[in-house]
Formats: structure tokens, sequence, C-alpha cells
């Protein structure tokens, strides 16, 4: 007979057990098909996520939208193929970012947006590299998010090191995001011009274009290898799912070090 579903209880003490600390700031990362059936679904991961934290817990997701990035992966493969008029048409009806409404990318999974929508979450404003929180610290982790630091120290990420945050990847997710703040922070990608469209004050699209590094995912999971060596990082299971909780300050500072001993 197949197991029983999952239950936001059974959860809640699988995160205690891996060390999801009360009164803390977690960014989750997460595929929820590795969890397995849960009563309830993704609502109820996150009450589970938010249960283990306690009221004084602050919960993030990355609600990133890619694809509202002419540079980005997901938008060249859209608009691969294109002829010149294809492509303007396409970018005159590209959707302008809102943050309270625009939904997270599906790249980023059904968690992210149930992060996105749970009552009392507050998003960040860039266009291409959004997070979500909800809990007490919300606002301060979401704040500050100017265009040039999309995932550098004046982003949510730079908020959730100095917060001294946890990380739970959840599941086969080899590239964990708050790697990029040791990017940053070593300068291994040179900047390049990122266009993406926005809301603007008259409710229509609005393009801005910001100069920040030419962010790449290709390096991450041999750093996060790396980055295992140097540092503990508990291991447990989410229902289903085997996943890992990094302690965000001691693995971005173990990320610097071994970019600067590789050379960048």
């Amino acid at each position: 007979m197949p197991a029983p579903p999952h239950t936001a209880a059974g959860l809640a003490r699988d995160l205690a057990a891996l060390g999801v600390r009360p009164g803390g700031v977690l960014l989750v990362q997460a595929s929820l098909r590795s969890v397995g059936p849960v009563v309830g679904g993704a609502a109820a991961v996150v009450a589970a996520l938010r249960t283990a934290l306690g009221p004084g817990g602050t919960l993030v997701g990355y609600t990133a939208t890619p694809e509202n990035s002419t540079t980005s992966p997901l938008h060249r493969e859209r608009v691969r193929g294109m002829d010149e008029a294809g492509l303007a048409a396409h970018l005159a009806a590209m959707p302008p970012f809102d943050p309270a409404a625009t939904p997270a990318s599906p790249t980023m999974g059904r968690l992210a947006e149930q992060i996105r929508t749970t009552p009392g979450a507050l998003r960040s404003r860039h266009p291409q590299t959004s997070f979500a929180a909800v809990g007490p610290a919300a606002a301060d982790l979401v704040r500050r998010h100017p265009l040039e630091s999309h995932l550098g120290e004046e982003s949510p990420l730079g908020a959730l090191y100095r917060a001294g945050g946890q990380a739970l990847v959840v599941g086969p997710i080899e590239r964990c995001t708050v790697y990029h703040l040791a990017d940053y922070r070593t300068g291994r990608f040179p900047p390049r011009e990122y266009a993406c469209v926005v809301r603007g004050a008259d409710g229509g699209p609005e393009w801005r274009r910001f100069a920040a590094p030419a962010l790449d995912d290709g390096h991450l999971a041999a750093l996060d290898r790396e980055v295992r060596r140097l540092v503990r990082v508990p291991v447990g299971t989410l229902g289903s799912a085997p996943c890992r909780l990094l302690p965000v300050r001691e693995a971005v500072d173990a990320a610097v070090a071994v970019q600067r001993r590789a050379g960048g």
C-alpha cells in the first residue's frame, strides 16, 4: 500500500529535527514534488515552515521573474528565431512587473508563489530577482533592492546574510541562490547591461536599464560541494525529500574563500 500523505505537523517536526531555528530568518528553495503528497498541498508546507519558525520567525522565498529580463536565458530561448518584427511585437506584449501582482516565475516552483501570496507577505521591487517574505523581519529584508544589486549586498540576500539567516534547500536542487552573494563579493562576473519592463507611474509599461554582474548559475553546484567540505551543513528530510540547511553567513564566507583561492 502507498504511504499516507504527509501532514503539516509532521513536516514541522522534520524541520525542527533538521535545525530550523524558532525566531530565525529562513530562505527556502524547494522542489515540492520531491516532498511527496502533503495534506493541504503547498499551503500546508508553508504552514509547517512557519510553525517551525514560530511567531518570531520570518520565512523568505525567491520569487524571481527572469522572463522579464531581455538578457536572461529564459528570455533568449523564447525569442530564438524571431525576426525583427516578431521580436518587437514580443517585447511590446511583455507584461510589466508589478511587485504586488506579478506571479513568481514558474521556474521558481510552487512554494515561491505560495509564500508570495501568503497574507501579510511583502515583496522586494526588483523586476528580475525579487524576494517575498512573511514575518516580523519581512519589511527589513525586502525594503531595499536597487536594480544594480540584483543579488548583491543591498538585495534581500545581503539582508539575509546580515540577519544570520538560514537557507533550506529541499529536494534535488543543486543551485542555491545565496552563493550569488559570494559572486558579488569576489567580482567573479563582469558587469553587463540588463533591461526589464516595469509598471510605470501611469500604469503603463516602462523599460528600466541597468548595469550589474552577468551572473550565471553554472558553477553553483560545484561551489556548494566545496562549501560543504568547509562548513557544517545539517542534512535531513522534509517529508520524502532530502534537504540541507545552510547557515547563510558561514556558507557565503566559505564560498568567497573558495572562489578567491581558485582565482576568482
